[in-house]
């Protein structure tokens, strides 16, 4: 039962991953609507602040309403909203509703559900079956921007109603996946939610450390994933190069998520930690080196794209080594809003750009925010690493 449960919790974050391929529909939404880069970003903005809120506030109602119908009906909110965001052709209105908000409240509701559940299935392989559950999500968003741009590329599909075609998919498949989640019978019984206040959470020492290095973490990976294509400073087909990352990106993110678990079940979560960041500034400090040919860059995407999708990994295992799998699904929703702030890193970036025309004085600030992360981490490293046995 646990493999099944697995193979569908894969299924679910492939779905799931889908708003990332967003950049695909840019340009020809511009194009049928008239409106500016600015304004066609409104869905994946709101999206990225609808979801963690969401998923914060799921986390807390998930142990009583159980897994099933958590997922289900975040599946259920997640393709509808791509169904919504179809009318768009009518008004963006709609696909603002659709995509930022409707689909962004499924995805908080889901997301945490395969995480949740795989947990406790594979207590002794926290984060290689977390890394496996989530990596769904970064294949997932290679995989739709490949279809979605076959779509509207080679069959003449708008935007819109190729939104249609995948919100049916989403609504179908993730409802199907979440019906598959359950708990253990040996998990079922879990920490009333009264033993676990916001408070003793947020203002643990251990929760602030992983929120700073998740934040950081997140903010290296989004700054370069957002701006992917305009890094790159070699001469060449500039377009094919850049796609062709953006792919080895999304990839290398899926893979990252795997790998980094397997590490991180084996070593101490402060020894992953830092790991991971100092491997990400290491390649941020050296992007000159890269950037400026073909195989550099793509090398580049492929480093970044792979400790970006440790994060993703690292932080959930380490808040249930810390609090216990009884507590993961409110922990790291509350630890997951790392990703509102960390979403202001492409835009702060950007305007870096925007002054120097260069995108190193940007990266190697943040390999400097990310080394000075490690060396705090490294100060209390025996805060993270304890149990919180206040709390479980």
């Amino acid at each position: 039962m646990r493999y099944l449960v697995l193979v569908f919790a894969v299924l679910m974050q492939v779905c799931l991953g889908a708003t990332y391929s967003w950049s695909v529909y840019v340009q020809p939404i511009k194009t049928l609507t008239g409106l500016g880069q600015g304004s066609v970003q409104i869905p994946f903005t709101v999206f990225y602040f609808v979801f963690p809120l969401t998923m914060m506030i799921a986390g807390g109602f998930l142990p009583k309403i159980g897994p099933r119908i958590s997922a289900m009906t975040g599946g259920l909110l997640f393709g509808g909203g791509w169904l919504v965001a179809g009318l768009g052709s009518h008004s963006f209105v709609f696909t603002i509703l659709g995509i930022g908000v409707l689909a962004g409240i499924g995805a908080g509701m889901a997301y945490i559900v395969p995480i949740a559940v795989c947990i406790r299935w594979f207590p002794r392989s926290k984060g290689l079956v977390t890394g496996i559950a989530v990596a769904g999500f970064g294949g997932g968003a290679a995989m739709v921007s490949q279809v979605g741009g076959f779509l509207t590329t080679n069959l003449g599909y708008t935007p819109f109603q190729t939104f249609y075609i995948f919100g049916t998919l989403f609504l179908c498949l993730v409802v199907m996946a979440g019906s598959v989640m359950q708990f253990p019978e040996t998990a079922k019984t879990i920490a009333p939610l009264s033993s676990l206040k916001p408070a003793q959470v947020m203002g643990h020492a251990t929760f602030q450390l992983l929120y700073l290095a998740m934040f950081m973490g997140l903010a290296a990976g989004f700054a370069v994933n957002a701006n992917l294509k305009e890094i790159f400073s070699g001469n060449g087909h500039a377009t094919e190069i850049g796609i062709t990352a953006v792919s080895l990106f999304a990839l290398a993110n899926a893979a990252g998520r795997v790998i980094w678990g397997a590490v991180f079940d084996r070593i101490r979560s402060s020894a992953a930690i830092q790991a991971n960041l100092i491997c990400q500034a290491a390649v941020l400090a050296a992007a000159p080196l890269f950037t400026g040919s073909a195989a550099g860059f793509w090398a580049f995407a492929l480093i970044t794209g792979f400790n970006y999708g440790g994060v993703l990994v690292i932080y959930v295992s380490s808040a249930a080594r810390s609090w216990g799998s009884g507590h993961i699904s409110r922990v790291y929703g509350w630890l997951f809003t790392a990703n509102i702030p960390a979403s202001l890193s492409p835009i702060l970036a950007g305007f870096v750009f925007d002054i120097y025309h260069d995108f190193t004085p940007a990266l190697a600030g943040l390999a400097l925010l990310l080394a000075v992360t490690v060396l705090l981490i490294r100060q209390k490293s025996a805060v993270i690493n304890d149990r919180i046995s206040l709390l479980t």
